[in-house]
């Protein structure tokens, strides 16, 4: 019985493993979390943000929905879109829109 003993608490206790060891694993694996998951996500958010801000009338879309239209109007938060294939006008969120198909070159840069 006090063989069993002095075992259990030898493997609780590692004794190589120094705190300041440990708190440097957590900050290497805390770093690695926000370079390879937080860190892309927010860039994509911004770039999202960043298409939604330079939409314009004329442009060719995709919704969320997986609807393909135009842009007839724009307002703040909503936007109308007349779809191509029946000319139906629909009136969608802004941040239901996936994706710009038009390619504009002379979008402004706002500092």
């Amino acid at each position: 019985m006090n063989f069993i003993l002095p075992l259990a608490e030898t493997a609780a206790q590692p004794k190589g493993m120094s705190p300041i060891l440990l708190v440097v694993v957590y900050v290497l694996i805390f770093a690695a979390l926000y370079f390879f998951m937080i860190r892309p996500q927010k860039k994509k958010q911004k770039e999202e943000k960043k298409m939604r801000e330079n939409l314009q009338v004329g442009d060719e879309i995709v919704t969320i929905g997986g609807i393909h239209g135009r842009v007839i109007s724009l307002k703040e938060d909503t936007m109308v879109i007349e779809s191509l294939s029946d000319h139906s006008k629909l009136t969608f969120a802004r941040w239901a829109l996936q994706s710009n198909l038009t390619v504009h070159d002379d979008v402004p840069d706002k500092k």
